[in-house]
């Protein structure tokens, strides 16, 4: 997406500001209105596609990651953008989203695609307008990048039923929701949002571990939809320094896979962290002995094998410091 490219547009099309707003000539917003669809037939929400999405459009009360900016009509700059911001926003349609004309063209998007909206004031900010942002009755357009949804809906639905519903509801509506919890957690993740990823791992787990499996076909799926939640809270617990819990989601990953590489890499870690370095070498040397050349796994080794070394000096030191402590003492006595 490119504010650059808007205002690049705009200004070719208007040579001298003053000129414009005191001649007949048609405005900016005017021409751009002539490239567009009618999305709702009343002229309220035009809309012009610039790079074409991919797959269904953005449903219903899905959470939204996008880049937008929101420009008024002769402005060089935009009043509001999600561009100077080291993420994109995750906004929840229904709630975060609270223009009507934003969120109706929303739900017209796919994944990947990029368009403009020119959103009369009615779809926009009314009469009233925002001072001292935004005018009274003004027209504003928005360029909006959808770079993914989370179909968040079908998750805020599946929560509402009770766990024998929840339990007796289709295999694969309860893995869409487990995917999409997950999927929600990587994105938190993602944008160092440690205790949201954790609080979405968790969600995902309690509707895994709570689920009865009907027959063996579906505890198999249930397993396979665990080992990456395991795998996902262990590395978010170190990331939040708590070697212990990582540990533990470490282990049981390996219940379900013994010798799954991350598994025993984060049990690596999380052994390291503890400072119980043998159990730490042993758990990499079996993840190396998977994946050798995995620079993760033999630079974690290296270091595990320093450390190692390092409390082994110590505690020779310590040993041999108290001996000579113990022999100056009891010759002392001797010659008392």
């Amino acid at each position: 997406m490119s504010v650059n490219g808007l205002l690049s547009s705009i200004r070719r099309l208007t040579q001298n500001e003053e000129q414009l707003r005191n001649s007949n000539s048609v405005s900016p917003f005017e021409v751009l209105r002539q490239q567009m669809d009618d999305i709702l037939g009343d002229g309220g929400i035009m809309k012009q596609v610039v790079q074409p999405g991919e797959g269904p459009p953005v449903p219903e009360n899905a959470s939204v990651i996008m880049h937008y900016s929101g420009f008024l009509e002769y402005s060089d700059q935009p009043f509001e953008t999600t561009l100077n911001r080291r993420h994109p926003r995750i906004m929840k349609l229904g709630r975060d989203v609270t223009l009507g004309g934003l969120e109706l063209g929303l739900l017209t998007m796919k994944k990947g695609e990029f368009s403009r909206f020119l959103l009369q004031p009615q779809y926009a900010y009314g009469n009233m307008g925002c001072p001292p942002f935004i005018p009274e009755r003004a027209v504003v357009l928005y360029e909006i990048h959808v770079l993914d949804f989370l179909d968040s809906g079908l998750v805020d639905k599946f929560l509402t039923l009770c766990p024998e519903e929840q339990n007796s509801s289709p295999l694969s509506t309860f893995l869409d929701v487990v995917n999409t919890l997950r999927s929600f957690g990587n994105r938190c993740f993602n944008q160092n949002q440690m205790y949201h990823a954790k609080d979405r791992y968790k969600q995902a787990l309690k509707l895994l571990e709570t689920r009865k499996s009907q027959n063996v076909p579906e505890k198999e799926s249930l397993q396979t939809a665990l080992l990456p939640v395991y795998l996902n809270l262990s590395l978010t617990e170190l990331r939040l320094e708590n070697p212990q819990k990582a540990l533990k989601y470490g282990n049981k990953a390996l219940q379900i896979d013994r010798n799954n590489t991350k598994a025993l890499f984060r049990c690596g870690q999380a052994y390291q962290e503890l400072q119980e370095f043998e159990n730490a070498q042993q758990c990499l040397l079996m993840a190396q002995g998977r994946k050798p050349f995995d620079s993760d796994v033999n630079n974690l080794l290296r270091k595990v094998a320093m450390s190692y070394k390092e409390s082994l000096d110590k505690q020779k030191d310590m040993c041999s410091k108290m001996f000579k402590h113990f022999n100056c003492r009891d010759l002392n006595e001797e010659t008392g």
